[in-house]
């Protein structure tokens, strides 16, 4: 009995913390922001995540997340925030996508150009409140080197709250941070257990 009345705890609680994670507030919310300056609005899709620049079938430029999944939405957001002018115009920003299955010079490149997209996306979760994973993309293809690739990102983040973050990313990340009434982003948003040597490895009890 004990074990159930546990469950159902869990259970309300998780409820409770996925209630305020809905897509459709991060849609309404980039809208708000985004849909009269920049043509561009925020939009649940079926299937995999796509940037269709406006055209005959769309009066928009539309960022379209995967399935309504919260952190599709954010990292599709992050792309769009550091695509130039000329990059929003061309579906998907002009890119190629190699998907998951890539080699080793494939993945170094694919995650060069996830360092600072993934950068951005943490500071979105931390404006939400919610835990980040970098990720690497790549289960079926070469290993990844995934703790290299983490500092990497985290040192971009860290550059980014030094130097500043880009003008459409610090926009949304603003207006975030007023609708789940979070704190200023500081270095410590950024800290990692994994990156952070053991007491073992400096040498020290």
């Amino acid at each position: 009995m004990r074990a159930d009345m546990n469950l159902t705890a869990h259970t309300l609680k998780q409820q409770n913390i996925d209630d305020r994670h809905r897509y459709q507030d991060l849609c309404l919310l980039f809208d708000q922001t985004f849909a009269q300056n920049e043509n561009t609005r925020l939009i649940k899709g079926n299937d995999e995540p796509v940037y269709l620049p406006a055209g005959n079938k769309h009066d928009h430029h539309q960022i379209v997340f995967a399935h309504g999944y919260f952190a599709s939405a954010l990292h599709e957001v992050s792309h769009w925030c550091i695509a130039g002018k000329q990059r929003r115009l061309l579906e998907d920003y002009g890119y190629w996508y190699c998907p998951d299955g890539r080699n080793n010079q494939q993945q170094e490149e694919f995650e060069q150009v996830e360092i600072k997209p993934q950068a951005i996306e943490w500071a979105f979760s931390v404006a939400v409140q919610k835990p980040f994973r970098v990720s690497s993309d790549n289960l079926h293809g070469a290993q990844a080197d995934t703790l290299a690739f983490h500092a990497k990102v985290q040192q971009q983040a860290l550059n980014y709250l030094q130097q500043g973050f880009p003008l459409r990313a610090q926009q949304f990340i603003r207006v975030l941070q007023d609708f789940y009434l979070s704190p200023p982003l500081c270095p410590k948003d950024f800290s990692s257990p994994e990156l952070t040597p053991s007491r073992e490895s400096n040498g020290t009890i």
